[in-house]
């Protein structure tokens, strides 16, 4: 068991073994015994836990499911009951399975955007290579075009580019300055 669950557990140990019910006793008007199968994992503190797993699953269950596990998996089986019940109250049909969908479909939406933007990466490096293509031209120069550059674009889309598609930016850089073409 974890630090911070061994705490918890003995807090609320200390407070079940003082005059405070824990929150199922109390709910459930019934006398909180010094060992409460429910004490330790719904504190008094926190009425609303158990409220909610005991609408949505009944107290009898969640004690037969609590006797059925080891002491070490109780509070995480607690912490899930709970989060099943409040997703099956805010929506009956679907629960924690309507939740699961949303999040699917929130992910299929934004791969299809990234995939978008990707090809309008590609499509913008390829009017880039276009436009360096007739600028080129209309100089009368044809350099070389450098190939770790055309291997790093195949490597980074995982495509093959069409041929004649060259990055001639390098002619840009300080000491590769053009003259301008308007004059």
């Amino acid at each position: 068991m974890k630090k911070s669950e061994e705490a918890n557990t003995a807090s609320a140990a200390a407070v079940v073994g003082s005059t405070q019910p824990c929150a199922a006793c109390k709910i459930l008007r019934r006398r909180c015994r010094e060992n409460c199968e429910l004490g330790p994992y719904f504190p008094p503190m926190e009425p609303l836990k158990f409220t909610i797993a005991h609408r949505v699953f009944g107290a009898s269950n969640i004690i037969k499911l609590l006797q059925n596990l080891p002491k070490s998996q109780r509070a995480d089986a607690v912490n899930s009951m709970v989060y099943e019940a409040s997703a099956r109250i805010r929506d009956p049909i679907y629960g924690c399975a309507g939740s699961i969908f949303h999040l699917q479909r929130q992910i299929n939406d934004l791969q299809i955007e990234l995939a978008k933007a990707q090809a309008e990466v590609l499509r913008m490096h390829c009017q880039q290579a276009n436009l360096m293509t007739l600028i080129c031209k209309e100089l009368g120069q044809m350099p070389e075009p450098p190939m770790h550059y055309h291997q790093s674009l195949n490597d980074h889309y995982n495509i093959a580019s069409p041929q004649g598609y060259y990055s001639y930016s390098y002619l840009f850089e300080e000491s590769n300055v053009l003259e301008p073409l308007w004059t």
